[in-house]
């Protein structure tokens, strides 16, 4: 049963209880993330993520851990664009255990100078990591080229320079400015009662700052080409447009259009491109949304041969999806979407999870009947409508590895016509 409330400081509480679950899973998501930092500090939402579990004015780093781990719980947490999440699980007896602590390294944290100096090593092992996972550094150069000079554009983790400049005062000073009570939302889902739960949250939130905080700077998506030569196997190389924000009335087309164009091992790339013709190892289409803006994009990893043949036909195929789509395809695609939705209904993580989410991007927790119904309400024409006009806006491309046979921009730019 779901059950929202707001502690007395504004900060809002989530609760999912089950009455056949024997566990609990919690945690508090703040709606700060790599997006809202100046160019000087990119990667303290990231490196700010790492410092927390690295002791607190109650516990060390050692304490945090054992005490979650002496009664078989887990501790995680994660950093995105928008937001950053601490969150534990936990059998139902050991609820409180699990709140305290969270709560502990969110409020109190000292970020120690010498702790700082090890974990920016850590941090700066994550960025070479990334770097030499060329399927997932294709998407920061593609976010690079979607936007430009500007938050959005910028990668999660920093760069190496970015990172070594941060000190234990800067991020002291982004916690008490950024991590305010408007900004934070305790979101529990499984074996909790709402009431206690929130009682329990009352008493231990209680040096949240409250401050008024500034919103995002605005997206502007541009578009354009970057290439990266490196001395790859593959070509990895992105595709994209600007797509539709989470509040936009085609948002749930978008998502359906993605599925049907390369959501699965039935969909129209993956057979076209991989099955029919072997060009490629991977490919998928998705629909990449945030609160003001969004990109529909297509990934692919092939050989440096193959991207001669795959471009051209990769533009066919885009240029299709307005007028040829199918009811077969868009009802397999919409039952897709359907099934994930309801199958995260299983899972108490995820529901923590997708709760928080909501309430930070819609200020409220979407019904799933209401998610339902939105996506069983998109017809074949609003399909078509939206393909024909997303596929005629400036695209962003970005392509790394051996890239020198991969179409040229300008002649992906009349193909795509």
């Amino acid at each position: 049963m779901l059950k929202t409330s707001q502690l007395s400081n504004g900060i809002r509480v989530i609760t999912d209880s089950s009455e056949t679950a024997e566990s609990v899973s919690l945690g508090i998501w703040v709606s700060v993330g790599a997006r809202y930092e100046p160019k000087h500090l990119n990667g303290i939402s990231h490196l700010l993520e790492h410092m927390a579990f690295k002791g607190t004015t109650t516990r060390t780093a050692f304490e945090i851990s054992k005490e979650i781990e002496d009664v078989g719980g887990m501790i995680n947490a994660y950093t995105a664009k928008t937001m950053t999440a601490y969150y534990v699980r936990v059998l139902k007896e050991n609820l409180n255990l699990g709140l305290d602590i969270i709560t502990d390294i969110v409020q109190n944290s000292t970020m120690d100078k010498e702790e700082l100096k090890k974990e920016k090593g850590v941090v700066i092992q994550e960025i070479n990591m990334q770097n030499d996972t060329p399927d997932d550094l294709i998407f920061d150069y593609y976010a690079a080229c979607a936007y430009p000079d500007q938050p959005l554009g910028r990668t999660i983790l920093g760069t190496i320079e970015s990172v070594n400049k941060i000190e234990s005062e800067d991020l002291l000073n982004y916690i008490h400015t950024q991590y305010t009570t408007d900004r934070m939302i305790v979101s529990a889902s499984g074996a909790v009662a709402h009431e206690a739960f929130v009682e329990a949250c009352e008493k231990l939130l209680t040096k949240v700052p409250t401050l008024e905080t500034q919103n995002a700077l605005p997206a502007s998506y541009r578009g354009g080409d970057k290439r990266v030569v490196k001395p790859h196997e593959q070509v990895n190389l992105i595709l994209g447009f600007e797509g539709f924000s989470y509040n936009h009335p085609d948002y749930y087309a978008g998502s359906i259009l993605a599925s049907v164009a390369g959501g699965g091992m039935s969909s129209r790339l993956f057979q076209e491109i991989r099955e029919k013709r072997g060009l490629v190892y991977s490919i998928y289409a998705f629909n990449s949304s945030h609160t003001d803006t969004g990109t529909f994009g297509i990934y692919a990893g092939t050989g440096e041969k193959e991207v001669i043949e795959l471009m051209p036909v990769l533009c066919d195929e885009i240029n299709r999806l307005s007028d040829s789509l199918t009811e077969e395809e868009i009802a397999r695609a919409k039952a897709q979407l359907k099934a994930s939705v309801l199958m995260q209904q299983e899972n108490i993580s995820s529901h923590a999870r997708t709760n928080a989410t909501d309430m930070i991007v819609h200020g409220r927790v979407v019904p799933k009947e209401e998610v339902i119904a939105k996506i069983d309400a998109v017809g074949k024409e609003q399909l078509e409508k939206i393909a024909a006009r997303l596929f005629k806006q400036t695209p962003a491309f970005a392509a790394l590895g051996p890239v020198q046979h991969v179409m040229p921009y300008n002649e992906i730019l009349a193909r795509l016509k």
